[in-house]
């Protein structure tokens, strides 16, 4: 009892050596007060304060933290738009100057996370309100890049950064989407129709260039045929008429009347017209004095190409 008595000061020593020695856990930064003024900011691990004199204030998380939002803004033309989205935002950074504006510029978390969210909605309601409903779902780009240009500085003053936002989703009144459903559909069947026309349009073009080709194609085949018909009946002509001059040759040195190859060939015509006749009527004057004046005819005719020769 008496050592008691003497050394009552050495528990309270040990308490308050123990009391001066505080821990900061990773993640987290300690903010110092003494006598109720900031006085300085402790690093996660073990730390050294004043016993009875300096006191943690507040622990502040240094971690990303994430918080999502459900909220409604209205178009330039009075449509009604719903988003539902998801804010992710931090500690700007690890300095006295941040870390103190974090712990002192609101008294609670609650009132940092409602003034944080009722900034991002005021600043995407004030885009949506600029643009038409039509619009709106091909922003999320946008819509993210202006909310970060507008806020940005706001949080830093309070010491926060806005990390990312995304847009989850992004919705209209039932009414709304019901006519952008039949507008998407009518656009389909108008690109379909458009499409089935060009396609029956490219078909008819390439049937009517592919008649064209046959037709040009059978135009020349027969402009090549009659060529080398002609070319036929002129070499055979040519070969009946030297084959004639031989045989008129021939007939005026043994003295014979050359009127004799006229004669056979009328007959030969004449037989040629009954062997190879395909049904078509010919009227021949088979007599002997339509045959003379058949022979006087080619005669004539025959003096008429000789005298035309020899005038030319």
């Amino acid at each position: 009892m008496s050592f008691l008595a003497n050394y009552w000061w050495l528990p309270v020593l040990v308490v308050v050596i123990i009391s001066s020695f505080v821990t900061i856990n990773q993640g987290t930064m300690g903010v110092v007060t003494m006598f109720g003024k900031f006085r300085r900011v402790m690093a996660p691990g073990l730390n050294f304060k004043l016993p009875l004199l300096e006191a943690i204030y507040k622990r502040v998380s240094i971690q990303n933290r994430s918080v999502e939002l459900e909220f409604q803004a209205v178009s330039v033309d009075q449509a009604n738009v719903y988003f539902k989205s998801m804010l992710l935002y931090s500690v700007l950074n690890r300095d006295e100057e941040t870390i103190k504006n974090v712990a002192f510029k609101f008294i609670s978390d609650k009132d940092l996370m409602q003034a944080l969210v009722r900034t991002v909605e005021g600043s995407i309601r004030a885009f949506v309100a600029t643009k038409k409903q039509a619009e709106i779902l091909l922003l999320r780009r946008e819509i993210v890049e202006f909310v970060k240009e507008q806020i940005d500085i706001t949080l830093e003053g309070w010491g926060y950064h806005l990390q990312d936002l995304q847009i989850n989703d992004i919705t209209f009144d039932e009414v709304i989407l019901t006519s952008m459903s039949r507008v998407v559909a009518s656009n389909n069947l108008k690109a379909a129709a458009e499409n089935e026309g060009q396609a029956l349009l490219i078909t008819k073009t390439k049937a009517a260039e592919a008649e064209g080709n046959a037709i040009k194609i059978a135009a020349e085949a027969e402009r090549q045929a009659a060529q080398l018909r002609g070319q036929g009946v002129a070499l055979f002509r040519e070969e009946v008429a030297k084959g004639m001059s031989n045989a008129a040759e021939e007939m005026k040195q043994a003295n014979l009347d050359t009127n004799v190859i006229l004669f056979s060939m009328w007959t030969e015509a004449v037989k040629n017209f009954a062997e190879l006749g395909q049904g078509n009527m010919i009227f021949l004057d088979g007599s002997p004095e339509g045959m003379q004046r058949t022979m006087q005819q080619i005669i004539g005719m025959t003096k008429i190409n000789s005298s035309s020769q020899n005038q030319s």
